[in-house]
């Protein structure tokens, strides 16, 4: 019976211990794990199937939530070659070539044939057909201007004109006999 005693006491008085040292507040409680967050892969990942890691080259540029840029992507230039490419740049120049690449797999599956260079082209044919339109509009702004700049000539003309009999007076004299030449007549013969 004296070895059941001891070790009543002795889980007893461990118990009191533990009780008081976690009372007495002086130690802080044992340090827990920051919550498990899940971490979504990125859409490349997903798309692949594989795990997405930390340091995903891809992660960056194609979001979880963007599944469709990278499948383009990927149909048109491949995910290794596009790992290949995003790896060869640096960090400043990686997002430039991910539009770059995602803008020419657009084009290139929209217009299986020419891609880029075929809305490129369309660009510069609209282009082209809009400065022949200014210029058309430029040479019809040109004439207007011509034509009001005569039409203004010939009002001060006629307004010259008017002011000269006003001030020369009334030339009408001459208008009203049958011959014109009916007063200059004597002196010619």
């Amino acid at each position: 019976m004296d070895c059941v005693n001891k070790t009543t006491i002795i889980t007893t008085s461990q118990t009191l211990a533990s009780s008081s040292f976690s009372a007495g507040g002086s130690t802080a409680a044992p340090p827990s794990s920051p919550p498990v967050v899940p971490i979504t892969p990125c859409a490349a990942c997903k798309i692949l199937r594989r795990r997405c890691i930390d340091k995903c080259v891809l992660a960056p540029y194609f979001p979880p939530t963007e599944p469709l840029k990278f499948t383009n992507a990927h149909r048109v230039f491949g995910a290794s070659n596009i790992i290949k490419s995003l790896q060869e740049l640096g960090e400043d120049q990686r997002a430039d070539a991910v539009n770059s690449m995602v803008y020419e797999a657009n084009a290139r599956i929209r217009d299986p044939v020419y891609g880029c260079a075929g809305a490129i082209w369309q660009l510069q044919k609209q282009i082209s057909d809009l400065q022949a339109q200014l210029a058309k509009a430029q040479v019809e702004m040109l004439n207007v201007q011509s034509q009001n700049a005569n039409l203004e000539m010939s009002q001060n003309q006629v307004n010259k004109d008017k002011n000269d009999a006003q001030f020369y007076g009334n030339t009408s004299l001459f208008l009203e006999d049958n011959s014109v030449y009916a007063a200059w007549e004597p002196l010619w013969t």
